[in-house]
């Protein structure tokens, strides 16, 4: 692996690594601890409607992708928080019209484009250095976002009726955390692919979570796990000629079967201790 590295795309897929799990750490910890996973596997997938906004009128990618997200993740939001009852089925629809939609476009968009694939499945061996920068400003962002509203973020997460109670913007924050997630989805499309986001999205946060004493330190556990399963899938992938995204996320299964089979092994023998 470390002879690749003279290859400029293998570095690029290092760095985008990196920059990914940052964004994997806070967002997927945010998503973990408010209990949104549905929602954020809602916007995984009607991104998709950005996507084929597009290819079909010939526009720039990431920002159609990003504004298209934004805009359905504000509306699952929005019907998540005022009407709870009715969130699943919304967010079902809302997930399901935007792929709808974005498949539609591509379908009357004369000619055949097989980087689409790498959205559905992931190519971070051919991420491209201009969207190594829009990741990095979105890391700082999110970096300056939660610095800023700490402790909002952590009082609306773990008891939004106290935050209410205490006169706290609740609904403001768990917007802000719903358009932060739609803006590390689409960055993380580009890595696993809208198919498999979500596992990535979740995976590191779950373990980090069960040793993690505050919202920071859990944060930065995801962030390291993150970066672990990408490495590693990265040179998988590499290795074995297989699908990136694919091999980040198998990683990511195996790396988080192997500490729950520890944390059951201990739990059992530890309490058969005298």
């Amino acid at each position: 692996m470390f002879d690749a590295l003279a290859y400029d795309f293998v570095r690029n897929a290092c760095a985008a690594a990196v920059l990914a799990s940052i964004a994997c750490g806070i967002i997927g910890t945010l998503v973990v601890v408010n209990r949104i996973v549905f929602l954020a596997g809602g916007v995984a997938h009607a991104a998709y409607g950005g996507i084929g906004i597009a290819v079909h009128w010939g526009l720039p990618m990431l920002p159609c992708t990003v504004g298209f997200s934004l805009a359905a993740s504000l509306g699952m939001a929005h019907i998540a928080y005022r009407h709870a009852e009715k969130a699943d089925a919304a967010i079902g629809l809302l997930w399901a019209a935007g792929m709808a939609f974005g498949i539609i476009l591509l379908d009357l968009t004369p000619g055949y484009r097989a980087d689409l694939m790498s959205f559905l499945f992931g190519s971070i061996l051919a991420v491209p250095e201009g969207d190594l920068l829009l990741m990095l400003l979105v890391d700082v962002g999110l970096l300056l976002i939660v610095g800023m509203c700490h402790q909002t973020l952590l009082v609306a997460s773990f008891d939004p009726e106290f935050a209410e109670a205490r006169g706290l913007p609740v609904k403001a924050t768990f917007l802000l955390v719903v358009g932060m997630t739609a803006l590390g989805v689409v960055l993380l499309i580009r890595i696993v692919g809208l198919v498999l986001v979500m596992a990535l999205l979740t995976i590191p946060p779950f373990i980090a979570q069960r040793r993690a004493r505050s919202l920071p330190r859990m944060m930065l556990a995801a962030t390291l796990w993150s970066l672990v399963f990408c490495l590693s899938g990265l040179w998988l992938a590499y290795r074995f000629d297989l699908t990136s995204g694919a091999a980040i996320i198998a990683a990511a299964v195996v790396g988080f079967s192997l500490m729950m089979g520890r944390d059951m092994l201990l739990e059992r023998f530890g309490k058969e201790t005298p």
